[in-house]
């Protein structure tokens, strides 16, 4: 079990671990800032064709809502090769259409169910981490957020503990990764079938631990589930709900093209769609996954990631994900997506003169488990997805955004995005999003 007491003894006792700092090594016990950033995303709904709607589709008269994210992180050296790692966000605002309606929803920025959640500051990464060097060359390593100025091992082994977000270290990629500089659609910015363990708001507790060299690393990642789909309380019991996933990482030259290959389980007391289905029609009801919900159920499925740098030293390239989980048990944490393809392209700016600029254009495709539709064309819903009947097909998900560079520290970028099949229905849609993006960051 990792709880906020094991956490506390641990950082008690790296304080203790006899040692000196490396060379390059922040100043011990020295708390510093990293960084800070402010996002607003303002985006515009079109209106679609709806000849129906339930409670969770997206609002068929089209919507405007503006969203903004606030961050700042800090770090300290320690002892021992440990660093400590706090960082603290808030979110005001809210989404399109509340955030549902899709298993591609196009705001990466936002929560879950972002409306009902305080909006007050909370505490959104407290963990260590800790390295051992295993030989090689050592790199310098520039500040970032939760990356403290230092030199560090090509070849080492790394492990993080405590409060953290799983995509930090899992299905990373240098053109399709974060929603505050890059695509906004979160099937373009992450595997949408690897639903990794989270809160509402994309944090959980656990461990991590990577094997890293030059030309490939290893890392697994066990986490705390939340108590419900979407829910913003964790299992504090890894024995009773847990997501683990495994994450090959192979790299022949370190501006070369990049693959991974990840596999993962989740537990946790989650819905069966088939039993649910079952249920409602042997008692004429609408089918209710989370009155099905039983302890010891599992997801697995499996995510490949890559990346191909073709000019500009990598800044101009290409990217692809494919994704596939079994769909037979509750989508849990991330969003309703079994099956999903993406492919992707990031221009530079270098070649119009402007080299701080980006130009992104991504396609995706999401698909649903046959027992996943089958229960949303009964009337389901899930935490994401409802309309309350279903004629199914696979969603289709377009985004154009340019990315204006205005000075070291800001960005403005205008974003379109266009969906056929929204909420993976083929009565509704398609549907039209029009945004832009102020990014801020110190």
């Amino acid at each position: 079990m990792i709880t906020k007491y094991h956490l506390i003894l641990t950082a008690a006792s790296a304080a203790l671990i006899a040692g000196t700092s490396r060379a390059g090594d922040s100043p011990l016990f020295v708390p510093q800032w990293l960084g800070a950033q402010y996002t607003l995303v303002d985006q515009h709904q079109s209106a679609l064709h709806s000849p129906y709607a339930g409670a969770l589709s997206l609002r068929p008269a089209g919507d405007t809502a503006r969203s903004n994210t606030f961050g700042a992180y800090f770090g300290v050296a320690l002892p021992g090769h440990l660093q400590y790692y706090f960082d603290v966000e808030m979110f005001k605002g809210t989404a399109v259409s509340q955030a549902t309606g899709l298993g591609g929803f196009v705001n990466g920025d936002v929560v879950h169910a972002g409306s009902s959640l305080s909006h007050r500051a909370y505490v959104a990464r407290r963990y260590l981490r800790w390295t051992f060097p295993l030989g090689g060359a050592d790199a310098p390593v520039t500040r970032a957020q939760d990356q403290l100025p230092d030199t560090e091992s090509a070849r080492q082994i790394e492990v993080k503990l405590g409060k953290l977000a799983v995509s930090d270290d899992f299905d990373r990629n240098r053109y399709a990764d974060g929603a505050r500089s890059q695509f906004l659609n979160w099937s373009l910015l992450n595997n949408t079938a690897w639903d990794y363990a989270a809160d509402t708001r994309g944090y959980t507790s656990g461990l991590m631990v990577g094997w890293i060299t030059p030309s490939w690393s290893l890392r697994y990642g066990i986490y705390e589930m939340p108590a419900q789909a979407n829910g913003p309380t964790l299992v504090d019991s890894l024995g009773r709900a847990r997501g683990q996933q495994i994450e090959l990482t192979l790299q022949r030259s370190p501006e070369g093209a990049v693959l991974r290959l990840l596999v993962y389980r989740n537990i946790a007391s989650m819905g069966s769609y088939r039993e649910a289905i079952a249920h409602a029609l042997a008692h004429g009801s609408v089918p209710d996954i989370t009155a099905d919900d039983r302890p010891g159920r599992h997801k697995t499925g499996y995510a490949i990631n890559g990346e191909l740098p073709l000019a500009d030293d990598g800044d101009t390239g290409v990217f692809v994900r494919l994704g596939w989980n079994d769909g037979r048990t509750e989508s849990f944490a991330y969003t309703e997506v079994d099956r999903t393809a993406s492919l992707g392209v990031q221009v530079s700016g270098i070649h119009w003169g402007r080299p701080g600029d980006h130009v992104g254009l991504g396609v995706a495709i999401d698909g649903l488990s046959a027992d996943h539709h089958d229960y949303l064309a009964l009337g389901g819903s899930g935490f994401v997805l409802g309309d309350g009947a279903l004629r199914y097909g696979t969603e289709r998900i377009a985004e154009l955004y340019y990315s204006l560079a205005l000075g070291a520290h800001v960005t403005l970028s205008p974003d379109l995005q266009w969906i056929a099949n929204p909420g993976y229905n083929r009565d509704r849609g398609p549907v039209a999003f029009a945004g832009l993006r102020a990014h801020l960051q110190f």
